[in-house]
């Protein structure tokens, strides 16, 4: 190996810092003792983004399944994800299978997609609220769930 005696015109540069992720509580709500805060947007305020109600209405399964493509991104990537996911994949067909028997809030509960928000935006509630809220307000809990994510998405 041969000595290489040229000088040194240069340092080492340093590396962008890695993205940890957007505001989890872009609107922020205040946070109780127990580091916990209200969902952003309430469960009847599904009806301010009408056009996104009427997708939670008219196709669930995509919606549930985006939220679920979305939240994961955020978890495992730290940003959001290109594009906002698939229409249709594997969870999409499950939900859809299950809301013609009326058990589309089952899927709900094994994956714990609600609780998962509420875990990630230190928002409070149990699995009790997210059972019944599943059941009885599908519609409505699919979008305050999304728009909880779009908050974060948007705070990049």
């Amino acid at each position: 190996m041969a000595d290489d005696k040229r000088p040194v015109n240069s340092q080492p540069q340093g590396t962008a810092p890695m993205l940890v992720g957007g505001n989890r509580n872009a609107r922020n709500f205040p946070i109780d003792s127990d580091g916990r805060r209200d969902w952003s947007y309430g469960l009847l305020d599904c009806f301010d983004r009408r056009g996104l109600y009427c997708w939670t209405m008219g196709c669930p399964c995509v919606v549930y399944s985006k939220n679920r493509q979305r939240l994961r991104s955020l978890q495992n990537q730290g940003r959001p994800l290109v594009g906002g996911g698939e229409r249709y994949d594997k969870q999409c067909c499950i939900y859809c299978a299950l809301s013609f028997s009326g058990f589309c809030w089952a899927i709900k509960m094994q994956s714990r997609t609600r609780a998962e928000v509420r875990e990630r935006y230190g928002i409070r509630e149990d699995s009790n609220g997210d059972y019944i809220t599943s059941w009885c307000f599908a519609p409505c809990a699919l979008t305050q769930e999304r728009r909880e994510i779009e908050l974060e998405e948007n705070s990049f």
